[in-house]
């Protein structure tokens, strides 16, 4: 069963159809650079579809992050075949950019992950030129941890503890 989590301003809920069309404009875009470069529309189905099989297969996933009823990103686990372990990551739209609502959906995704699973950390797992998702990752508690594996050689890799206080 895939939760609904809310905060102050955000819903985050179970992906449905429709989102793709919002992930499909983000991966034909520039802001794709810091995701492998932008994707063709089959490309961005494979990935979507990958991120979404996580929550059957594994039992943790992607929330869509919608506002006001609006979808404005995305935020969760993911953990396809080729990573080392979970990895906390974040996509807005450009309209959501410098509101907070990444900070605010991930703590919220975090607190979740800390009251479901036993696990001693989460990572976030970020290209080297990624300046404003790193600075994120660090804003959310996390600590770079070079010991820890990444993706793609240089990776960013940021360890949240998840056994301290919630």
């Amino acid at each position: 069963m895939i939760p609904t989590l809310t905060t102050a301003r955000l819903t985050l809920r179970m992906p449905v159809l429709a989102d793709f069309e919002h992930v499909a404009a983000f991966h034909a875009s520039p802001r794709a650079a810091w995701e492998g470069g932008t994707k063709s529309r089959q490309e961005a189905w494979a990935i979507w579809a990958g991120d979404v099989a996580c929550w059957p297969l594994r039992g943790y996933g992607a929330f869509t992050v919608e506002m006001d009823g609006a979808f404005v990103g995305e935020v969760g686990i993911y953990h396809l075949d080729h990573f080392p372990g979970p990895e906390l990551g974040w996509m807005v739209v450009p309209k959501a950019e410098g509101q907070g609502i990444a900070f605010e959906a991930a703590e919220a995704a975090l607190a979740w992950v800390r009251a479901s699973f036993d696990w001693p950390h989460v990572t976030n797992i970020i290209d080297p030129g990624n300046a404003r998702s790193i600075a994120l990752g660090l804003r959310l508690g996390g600590v770079i941890d070079a010991s820890l594996p990444g993706i793609d050689p240089g990776d960013v890799v940021i360890r949240h503890d998840l056994r301290g206080a919630a």
